[in-house]
């Protein structure tokens, strides 16, 4: 009876930490849902709710411990196999490039850093592994874990973010565009965007306007605009409600111009953005940095394609400065850091 009445504590104890943290990602999820911070929040709640749950199965918190290691170290070993099973599949869809190959190095990466890991722990047991240094075996595996928290805090939130409550009827839809194929013909992916911000623009009633974006690329014969605007017109739209901002080059340019054209219209009230679901937090992060508020819709893709983007999509936003420099100083204090302490004053 005392032992079940400890095991009830603990599970108490670490459910009141859990649910803290899931609080907390809500509240600020709902005040400010394109801030970096609350996939860590996110990513804190999921991690708390592993030895919560194992806290339930055993007793003693050594036990807890070890249990709780072992089911996240099963997870992120999982980690690297689906991503390199990701990246032969779209090695097979598409052509070979630095984009397609993402999913596959990363996953190889991921792998690298969890074998050393393994290698550290085990270099005592097996005579032939004591010609790997430790230190470095543990500095590769801490760094490439770290790297990883970083990108599954931002692939869990980039799964929440599209079912976070927002509004749903607007003055002005704003499409981004992408790439045409053959020069002027509308892409699968792109044909979803459009799908949604028909849906927003209906649900949103006739006076809504429709802003298409993008430029011309070179190897495009006509802009990205142009090509959404003649979408649109064979699907009923009028052409007076239709704007187009066909100058830009990047997704930055596109809300920039964008702006600027609504503003020589007197502004374009309730805005919606629409882009593909991978592709929300840094549009409209953006689109905040330049003090241009709107709410982000995703449009689906394929699932094989999601992985890639993702991994795209983080290596863009945590490539500027600020992201950049906060995750170099967690990555000085919380692997660096400790390893330096232990190989200079625990051994």
């Amino acid at each position: 009876m005392e032992q079940q009445l400890r095991m009830l504590a603990d599970t108490r104890v670490l459910l009141g930490i859990f649910l803290v943290f899931l609080c907390a990602f809500f509240l600020f999820s709902l005040l400010r849902p394109y801030r970096l911070s609350n996939s860590f929040l996110l990513l804190f709640s999921l991690l708390t709710l592993v030895p919560a749950a194992v806290s339930a199965m055993v007793d003693g918190a050594e036990e807890i411990l070890r249990v709780s290691v072992l089911a996240v170290s099963v997870m992120l070993f999982l980690v690297p196999i689906l991503l390199i099973w990701n990246g032969v599949v779209i090695l097979r869809r598409e052509s070979l490039s630095l984009s397609s190959c993402l999913p596959l190095l990363m996953g190889l990466v991921i792998a690298a850093g969890e074998i050393a890991s393994v290698l550290c722990l085990l270099r005592d047991s097996f005579d032939f592994l004591s010609v790997l240094h430790r230190p470095v075996l543990l500095l590769i595996g801490a760094t490439v874990f770290y790297a990883a928290a970083l990108l599954l805090a931002f692939v869990l939130y980039m799964l929440l973010l599209p079912v976070l409550p927002r509004k749903r009827v607007f003055d002005t839809v704003i499409v981004h565009g992408c790439a045409l194929i053959r020069g002027d013909q509308i892409s699968r992916i792109l044909a979803r965007r459009l799908d949604l911000a028909l849906k927003l623009y209906r649900r949103s009633g006739e006076k809504a306007l429709l802003v298409v974006s993008g430029g011309k690329g070179s190897d495009e014969t006509v802009s990205e605009a142009s090509a959404m605007r003649g979408y649109l017109l064979e699907r009923g739209v009028p052409g007076e409600r239709i704007l187009m901002e066909d100058q830009s080059h990047s997704t930055r340019e596109n809300l920039r111009f964008t702006d600027q054209l609504l503003l020589e219209r007197g502004g374009g009230g309730r805005i919606a953005l629409v882009t593909s679901g991978y592709h929300i937090f840094r549009c409209v992060w953006i689109a905040h940095e330049l003090s241009f508020p709107c709410t982000g819709f995703g449009a689906p893709v394929a699932a094989y394609y999601w992985p890639s983007a993702v991994i795209r999509e983080f290596i863009a936003v945590y490539s500027r400065k600020r992201y950049l420099t906060v995750s170099l100083a967690g990555y000085l204090l919380l692997v660096v850091g400790p390893i330096l302490y232990w190989l200079f004053y625990m051994t």
